[in-house]
């Protein structure tokens, strides 16, 4: 059995190729582009990235672009970051059919980004975004209505 990749600071590193909804493949299969470990982008380019990746059936990946940034985030805005980061992984878990799992993530993410409705930042889209997780959850009780991918700014 080999060594397992590590990074800088010996973090284990899972470096299999995924597919499009991060599902771990084998090494000698092709895989979709990953996100690179530790990516922070400022709020305008994670959206828009994250975006392009919703729009692309990527949610798994759009996660890990938007966990970046709620990591780097300042303190008052790491929930609603944290939050756009559920909502994508809760629609990752929908489309790989964890149907509890998917409506577990989205009411939590639901409920971090609820309290920045009234006044968003970086023109997310927070009204929509609390209308399309209510909607979502509504339908992971029917399996042949499949979500739909959000859109993060108005």
């Amino acid at each position: 059995m080999g060594a397992r990749e590590r990074d800088a600071e010996g973090r284990p590193l899972n470096a299999r190729p995924r597919d499009g909804l991060g599902r771990p493949l084998r090494r000698d299969e092709d895989g979709v582009e990953r996100v690179p470990d530790g990516l922070t982008l400022p709020p305008a380019e994670s959206l828009a990235e994250a975006q392009r990746l919703l729009d692309e059936g990527m949610p798994f990946h759009a996660h890990e672009v938007l966990e970046g940034t709620w990591k780097a985030a300042p303190e008052p805005e790491r929930d609603l970051w944290q939050g756009l980061a559920q909502l994508a992984v809760g629609l990752t878990h929908a489309l790989r059919g964890n149907l509890g799992g998917a409506a577990t993530l989205l009411e939590r993410g639901r409920e971090r980004i609820e309290p920045y409705a009234a006044a968003p930042p970086h023109g997310i889209d927070v009204p929509g975004l609390l209308a399309w997780a209510d909607l979502t959850v509504a339908y992971l009780a029917d399996p042949d209505h499949p979500p739909a991918a959000p859109r993060l700014r108005r």
